[in-house]
Formats: structure tokens, C-alpha cells, sequence
């Protein structure tokens, strides 16, 4: 075994049940031996998750160093009645998470010797105990923000965006590389750093992991359809979230197509799974009276999810003009599924470029019903007419998470002795 390892901190780790989020840290653990690095896991107590899965546990590797430390969270442990104190969940509700981090990578730096640390977002804890682990022992930080810490604006609240700042600034300061998962992101924050040095910062993008395909087109038969004869199905899979990816016009383009006799139950099914805000978008659908064409469903294993992308007739994405800068990782695992995938999005984001890079044209303004219907019928007629195609297969390989985890190795093993 290797003695090049790395500490890595991570909230989102099995068994935790979430959507795309967890494989980035986990295909990262697998794939680093093939470049001689031992990573050691640090995350949290399961406790601490809302939903657990055994599903992906098989896929922590043999004698991989997995260290669970203690933590809550504080809007379903700490909170009375649902209300709890601000400063209880700064930088975020599992802050909680903090002290006994700290003191279990401690443990583990004097026991195993690593020669970094690596901390991944979007949970902002984690950087805090690597932080407070760098200080401590003075091993280079690496910090892998995939999106942006802090934008004009998010965090929403403005105490939260005040702590996010000032902890961003720390960990830039202080880190020998700063990654993320778009271009736009990485030159925002060397603008807003210019004092770093251009070697600190690297683009690693999410991507696919051709295993957990293999496995899941195992036994499948992909010529059989989720809807019947004449119903297309379009996916949508994974968290939608209210305001960053706001489905509201997109239902009214469905709305409207419904009320004009251009789709029906019978000839469009859309599904929208473990959106995260279930109760909320079963009202709007309710209020649009297309919870007919429209349903909502619940979380399901990892494998089965991919094996749902590949049984679809379309994949459905959003993704605002706020988020310009991010690529939803279900993205790279769209195109992998070789299904037509339809993007509502805005023009000028990464999210359009990479789509343009993948040869998919089914891209509509997703803040406008009108672009967002006309995309639909004619998608929905392509469709009928067996002429809709995904995303070609010589395209979808260059996303492969073993070649991500290759680009992570090289600034690993480019860190000072």
C-alpha cells in the first residue's frame, strides 16, 4: 500500500441516500490508488444524514481508513418545535460536526502521517475542519469548492453569507489549491483574488463513473420502456430546487400545452424524482392542474436511478441564470445514459456550454414558457418520429470520473515533499 496518502473530509459519504452530490468524493476514494495515493475518509456520523442507503457501501474500497466522527443536525436534533438559534447552524446545521472532526483527524494525522488534506463542499463544516486541521499540523490544504462559496446574494441570508466569506477567505488564503467544477467559477474567484497565484487554482469536473453503468445496464434490457405505447417519459432525477432551478415556467409551458390539446396523460409522462421539495411542488402542480401528466417520486437506490435514465425517453434539466457558473453533475451522467436530454437553461451559463460541447441542440431560456413549450413539441414530435438521439458515446467517455480522479492525482502529486 502506498504511503503517499491523503486526508480527505467529506459530509457526503455512504450511507448517506442523496442524489448525484455523494459520487464526486467516493469515485475519488476508489480511483486514487491507481495513481499510488491511499486517501483516508473523514465524515460524518450517519446520525446525521436525513435518509440512509446501504446501496453504495460496497463501493467504499477494501481496507479503505473511514473515520465517522460525531455530529448533528441542528434543524432535526437541536431545533424545538422546528426553531432553533441562528448561530446554531453557522456556517451550517451540522456545525455540530466541528469538534470531534477536529479531534478524529488529529488522530489520524498522528497515526497515519498523510501529506495533504482535502476538504470538498457543499457543506461548509467540512472546510472548517480542514481549515482548523491545516492550521494545526501545517499539512497543504487543498480545498475543493466545486461551486462558489459565496456570489452577490447567495447565501440569501446575510449573517450566513458573512460567515461563508470570511471562511472562504481563510481557506484561500491558506490552501495550496483551490478547485471547482466550471471555468466560469475558478476565473470568478481568481478575479476576486488576484494576489493567489495562478497555479493555485484548477478545474476538475464532475462526470460519470463507468463501473456503476456497467453494473446497472447488467440484466437490463434498455429496449424496455417506463411508459406505454405512445406515452413519452421524460426524468427529471434528483433535487430541484425552488429558486436555482425554478420549474415554474416550464409548468406552464405544460399548462398551456395541455389546455391548447398539444399533450394529454396519454401522450406525455413527466417524472420528477426526489426533487427534495416534494410538498411544495405538489401544490404548484395542483395549481397548474397537470398533476396528471406531471408526478412526483420518491428517492430510489443509486443503481436504480440509472437504470430509470436509461429506460426514459428524455432527460429532462434545469438549471437558472443564477447559477450560470455551475453544471449540475447529473449532467455528465445524462449524457453517459445515451438518452435525448432536454436542457431549460440560460443561454450564457456553463450549463449551455457544456450542453454545445455534447452536440445537444434541446436547450430553452428556462425562464420562458413560451421557448420552453415550442422546445417541447417539437421534441415530443422528433420523438414520435423516432428521430430524437442522445448524446454520442465518443462525446459522453471524455467525463469519466476515473479521468477526473487522474486530473486530482496530478496536483497531488505535484505538492511540495
Amino acid at each position: 500500500m502506498s504511503d503517499r496518502r491523503v486526508l480527505m473530509i467529506a459530509y457526503h459519504y455512504p450511507p448517506v441516500r442523496v442524489s448525484s452530490g455523494i459520487q464526486r468524493t467516493l469515485k475519488f476514494s476508489q480511483y486514487l490508488r491507481e495513481h499510488d495515493w491511499e486517501p483516508m475518509i473523514l465524515t460524518v456520523s450517519p446520525k446525521a444524514y436525513e435518509s440512509v442507503s446501504d446501496d453504495q457501501m460496497k463501493e467504499i474500497p477494501p481496507g479503505l481508513v473511514v473515520e465517522r466522527a460525531f455530529g448533528l443536525d441542528t434543524a432535526r436534533h437541536l431545533s424545538v418545535k422546528g426553531r432553533y438559534l441562528r448561530w446554531m447552524a453557522q456556517p451550517d446545521r451540522w456545525v455540530s460536526w466541528w469538534p470531534a472532526g477536529v479531534i478524529k483527524g488529529l488522530g489520524l494525522i498522528r497515526k497515519y502521517r498523510p501529506k495533504a488534506i482535502f476538504s470538498t463542499f457543499p457543506i461548509a463544516t467540512a472546510h472548517l475542519i480542514a481549515l482548523t486541521l491545516h492550521r494545526l499540523s501545517g499539512l497543504p490544504l487543498i480545498v475543493d469548492f466545486r461551486d462558489a462559496m459565496t456570489e452577490p446574494g447567495y447565501p440569501t441570508n446575510p449573517v450566513t453569507w458573512g460567515v461563508h466569506r470570511r471562511l472562504e477567505k481563510a481557506l484561500i488564503k491558506h490552501c495550496t489549491h483551490a478547485i471547482f467544477t466550471t471555468t466560469g467559477t475558478r476565473d470568478m474567484y481568481a478575479e476576486r483574488y488576484p494576489d493567489k497565484p495562478a497555479n493555485c487554482w484548477a478545474v476538475i469536473e464532475n462526470g460519470f463513473d463507468e463501473d456503476n453503468f456497467r453494473d446497472a445496464e447488467s440484466g437490463l434490457d434498455t429496449s424496455s420502456r417506463l411508459g406505454p405505447a405512445g406515452q413519452m417519459v421524460l426524468i427529471h432525477s434528483g433535487l430541484l430546487y425552488p429558486e436555482e432551478r425554478d420549474p415554474k415556467p416550464f409548468f406552464a409551458a405544460l399548462r398551456d400545452m395541455k389546455n391548447a390539446g398539444e399533450i394529454s396523460p396519454d401522450s406525455l409522462h413527466v417524472i420528477l424524482r426526489a426533487t427534495g421539495s416534494d410538498d411544495y411542488y405538489h401544490k404548484l402542480l395542483s395549481e397548474h392542474r397537470i398533476d396528471d401528466i406531471v408526478s412526483i417520486q420518491p428517492t430510489i437506490a443509486y443503481r436504480s436511478a440509472l437504470q430509470e435514465m436509461m429506460r426514459a425517453d428524455g432527460l429532462l434539466l434545469l438549471q437558472g441564470a443564477s447559477c450560470n457558473k455551475q453544471i449540475p453533475a447529473k449532467l455528465y451522467e445524462y449524457a453517459r445514459a445515451g438518452k435525448p436530454i432536454i436542457a431549460l437553461t440560460d443561454f450564457d451559463g456553463s450549463t449551455a456550454a457544456l450542453m454545445k460541447k455534447l452536440d445537444v441542440p434541446w436547450v430553452a431560456d428556462i425562464a420562458d414558457a413560451s421557448a420552453i413549450r415550442r422546445l417541447l413539441n417539437e421534441a415530443i414530435r422528433l420523438w414520435q418520429a423516432r428521430q430524437l438521439e442522445g448524446v454520442p458515446r465518443a462525446l459522453s467517455d471524455t467525463c469519466s470520473r476515473r479521468a477526473r480522479t487522474a486530473e486530482l492525482a496530478q496536483l497531488l502529486d505535484a505538492l511540495p515533499e
